[in-house]
């Protein structure tokens, strides 16, 4: 079995869904291994990993509305404040969404489904350069 390992580094415009699918694609077909797992992790507690419909911007629009009423940024109610109204609930927001993901691969490429897109979800306002750690295991 072979085993590699890389970083991504992604570059956030701020508050929302960042796509990543082609990135991580073209370095898993990179790899040479045509049969495995791919792990991707999030190195940072206010952002997170989702996997979610690409077709559709609409999707992607009603999911940060949602997170932003589940989730309010009102420092009234939280005591962590120390870096701004949006730190804590991005941290909420991370506890309620996954850190790392696990997809399959087959055929040296992700396997995906047709409307399925990655997606580094960041919570907090203002941009960020997030490190994904990626690891792949197969054949």
């Amino acid at each position: 079995m072979k085993q590699v390992q890389g970083t991504l580094s992604v570059a956030t415009p701020g508050q929302g869904l960042t796509e990543i699918t082609g990135e991580v694609a073209k370095w898993v077909e990179g790899q040479g291994v045509t049969t495995g797992v791919l792990t991707l992790y999030c190195r940072h507690t206010s952002a997170s990993l989702v996997i979610q419909e690409n077709a559709d911007p609409d999707v992607r629009r009603d999911l940060e509305t949602f997170f932003k009423r589940l989730v309010k940024e009102d420092e009234s109610l939280y005591r962590h404040t120390a870096e701004g109204a949006d730190d804590m609930p991005a941290h909420i927001r991370s506890a309620l969404t996954p850190a790392s993901l696990a997809i399959p691969v087959g055929g040296g490429r992700l396997a995906l489904g047709t409307w399925q897109g990655i997606y580094l979800f960041e919570h907090r306002r203002r941009p960020h350069a997030r490190q994904l750690v990626l690891h792949l295991a197969g054949e």
